[in-house]
């Protein structure tokens, strides 16, 4: 297991660590971001077992003690799985996350009661602007939402785009559609809802130009035209 961390955008970290998964020879690779603004924000904790290599990680650039807010798009291991180790190590850390997630889980499994941001809702953190934006169902779960950083233009985007295999390029410019989707099409794991389309629509209508993507390479370029792109595989 290799974790690395790498500054994608101003003052955004991407920490990634390659694992072994049994029937996976390519391995998998779990990313969490570092924005080291004001009140520095950790966006996906990994799961418990990478909470050591991701601390040691932050660690390079701030303090984790500092760390304001922990924050994920929905309820799974790999999104919020250390959420409470890493509220013990900041002490004024909050869980960050929408409301639908708040109500169903975290409210109950966090240490802490989470801010719960509204659909549309800006939380500025002094450094980066960032708005949540309720997705269900997209790619699954009920409590899916993810956050536009209205300052360097970029999409944490989640589980979208999920790339296979490790020893990824921090952020790359090439194609990462078709890797994503022959990662997808073995074991489907979208939710196909009605309004799919309507919702990359929507993310593509802030014409994000970075995406960071949470398994695999970050990527930069015309991010509306690659989600409505998606959107015409997946809907």
């Amino acid at each position: 297991m290799t974790t690395r961390i790498d500054e994608i955008a101003p003052q955004v970290f991407r920490i990634a660590t390659d694992v072994a998964i049994p029937g996976a020879g390519g391995g998998f690779s779990f990313n969490q971001y570092l924005i080291a603004a004001d009140e520095p924000v950790l966006w996906h904790t990994g799961p418990r077992g990478l909470f050591e290599a991701t601390r040691g990680a932050i660690a390079k650039v701030v303090a984790p003690e500092r760390l304001r807010w922990i924050g994920f798009s929905h309820y799974e291991a790999d999104e919020c799985g250390a959420l409470n180790e890493f509220l013990s190590t900041a002490p004024n850390a909050e869980p960050l996350c929408g409301r639908i997630g708040a109500m169903v889980s975290i409210g109950d499994v966090a240490n802490k009661p989470p801010r719960a941001l509204a659909d549309g809702e800006t939380l500025d953190v002094g450094g980066a602007r960032l708005t949540w934006f309720d997705t269900p169902h997209l790619p699954h779960g009920w409590d899916c939402g993810l956050i536009f950083d209205e300052t360097r233009k970029l999409l944490f985007c989640g589980d979208l785009f999920t790339q296979g295999g490790s020893g990824h390029a921090p952020i790359v410019e090439t194609d990462i559609l078709g890797p994503s989707e022959a990662f997808r099409q073995p074991m489907d794991y979208f939710a196909h809802a009605p309004d799919t389309r309507t919702q990359l629509d929507r993310l593509a209508a802030l014409n994000p130009e970075t995406l960071a993507c949470m398994h695999g390479s970050a990527w930069r370029g015309d991010g509306a035209g690659l989600l409505r792109e998606l959107a015409g595989r997946v809907s």
